[in-house]
């Protein structure tokens, strides 16, 4: 079964607006500066659009030097170089980690805009995904994140509504395979790169809020709560899309053609 990339997604800050990208680098930690930058609370956890859904109006663009973020939030965006600020432990869902601090004037853009002190970390260390062997920046546990535009359309059908694929979040969504014809994927291959997609995606309240506008309501989650909720490890969750990691690297594009096959997962 072969599968059409139709899109890609980078995510420069976690839980920040995407940056949608016609060719990404796929490298052991997922797509090139996906999820490479974080907001920490004082205390170091993480923050996220379940505590500040206006997360979602945060529109960043990283090249590897600059930082930019622009958000009808604020009168003029953030733009600033990355800098190899001391080395602050972080925790993301209470799994330790660390990240250099982005400094004081980017913690105030940041904590003004969104009404609450917060700092701006930028990745470093290693942190290992919770099964699999592989490695990732500050994504909740595993580098890549898949879903089938197909799933999305049967999803629209059920609730009766038009759920942009903006709300999932995914790094990479595929054509091709049908409606959840990706549950049963477990590689997916390219001319040049591989990903080992490890288990399902368990979803959160932050699919119900409209990143074009950060307003909340309670879909699509009790929609897909209706046939989605399934055990994996044990725990009950609702699952849409399935989660991967890169075994052999290198470029991916929209339109490539990925075989699309079912092998034994990793444990």
């Amino acid at each position: 079964m072969n599968a059409i990339v139709a899109g890609l997604n980078v995510f420069p800050i976690k839980s920040a607006g995407a940056v949608p990208v016609a060719e990404a680098e796929l490298t052991p930690d997922g797509l090139r500066h996906d999820r490479e930058f974080m907001l920490v609370r004082p205390d170091g956890r993480h923050l996220s659009q379940r505590e500040a859904p206006e997360l979602a109006l945060l529109h960043p663009a990283f090249d590897g030097v600059k930082l930019s973020v622009h958000t009808p939030l604020a009168p003029s965006p953030l733009v600033c170089e990355a800098v190899d600020g001391p080395a602050l432990d972080v925790t993301v869902h209470r799994r330790p980690c660390q990240g250099m601090d982005q400094g004081d004037d980017a913690a105030g853009w940041f904590s003004e805009i969104l009404g609450l002190p917060c700092r701006l970390v930028r990745f470093t260390g290693t942190r290992p995904t919770l099964l699999g062997g592989g490695t990732l920046t500050y994504a909740d546990g595993y580098p890549v994140s898949v879903l089938s535009a197909e799933s999305l359309d049967d999803l629209n059908r059920r609730a009766d509504a038009r759920f942009s694929m903006a709300r999932f979040r995914p790094n990479i969504v595929l054509r091709g395979l049908g409606p959840y014809g990706e549950d049963a994927v477990t590689r997916l291959r390219g001319d040049r790169v591989e990903i080992e997609l490890v288990r399902p995606c368990g979803r959160c309240v932050i699919v119900n809020t409209d990143q074009d506008t950060a307003r909340r309501s309670p879909e699509p989650l009790r929609a897909l709560a209706r046939y989605r909720t399934e055990r994996f490890a044990g725990v009950r969750e609702i699952m849409f899309g399935r989660l991967g990691i890169p075994r052999a690297l290198g470029a991916l594009h929209v339109d490539d053609e990925l075989s699309a096959t079912s092998e034994p997962a990793a444990s």
